[in-house]
C-alpha cells in the first residue's frame, strides 16, 4: 500500500529538504519503497547521503506548502537518532531509513530502504474529509504539466466540496494555497 507522508533528506552540506512522498509500505513498516523523480532534490540527496526520515503527519498545510515549494522556512526539527537526518518535530510518527538499493533506470527511480529506527511524538489527529481532499489536491498540484490542466481543475472543483463542508482553518488555507498555485501554473 502507499502511505502518504513527508520525507526529509540532506545534501552533502547538511541542507535539509522537506518533500511529500508516498512510499510503498506493508503493515510492518520494515522497508520503504520510495519512487522519487530523478529531477527531484530528494533523489539527488539520497544518491549522495543514502539515508533519511519518513514522517506520518496530519499537518496538511505543511504538506501542501512542501508540495508546491512554498515552505516559508524549514519547519522545526530535531536530529534523527540512527541516521544522518532530521525528524519533523510536528509529525505524528517517524521512520529513520537507510537506502539499500537505487534503480535509476527510469524517470522515476525506485529506492528500497530499510527502516532502522522509528519513534512517535503524538497521536494522529484522525480522519477528516477535508484533510484527505487537501492531500489529493497536493498530489494533483505536483502533477501540473503531467496531467491536462482541464482534468486537474475539474478534480479541484470536486475536491472543493468536502473542504467547504468539513475544513478547519488549516485545511481551508492549504486548499486555497494549492488552488491558487494550480490556477496560476
Amino acid at each position: 500500500m502507499i502511505l502518504e507522508g513527508i520525507v526529509t533528506t540532506q545534501d552533502s552540506a547538511g541542507t535539509v529538504n522537506v518533500a511529500p512522498m508516498g512510499p510503498i509500505v506493508d503493515e510492518t513498516m520494515a522497508t520503504l519503497r520510495l519512487r522519487p523523480f530523478q529531477s527531484s532534490q530528494t533523489f539527488r540527496n539520497l544518491k549522495v547521503v543514502p539515508s533519511g526520515v519518513f514522517h506520518v503527519v496530519d499537518d496538511v498545510l505543511l504538506l501542501a506548502r512542501a508540495a508546491i515549494g512554498l515552505l516559508p522556512s524549514a519547519p522545526p526539527t530535531f536530529p534523527a537518532e540512527k541516521v544522518a537526518g532530521v525528524v519533523l518535530a510536528g509529525s505524528c510518527r517517524w521512520y529513520e531509513f537507510l537506502v539499500d538499493t537505487i534503480d535509476d533506470s527510469k524517470e522515476r527511480a525506485e529506492i528500497t530502504a530499510r527502516v532502522v529506527h522509528s519513534g512517535r511524538i503524538r497521536d494522529f489527529f484522525g480522519f477528516n474529509r477535508a484533510k484527505h481532499a487537501v492531500l489529493e489536491a497536493a498530489i494533483l498540484a505536483t502533477r501540473v504539466g503531467l496531467i491536462p490542466r482541464e482534468e486537474v481543475l475539474a478534480e479541484f472543483a470536486r475536491l472543493k466540496v468536502p473542504v467547504e463542508k468539513t475544513a478547519g482553518s488549516q485545511e481551508a488555507e492549504a486548499f486555497a494555497l494549492l488552488e491558487q498555485y494550480v490556477k496560476k501554473g
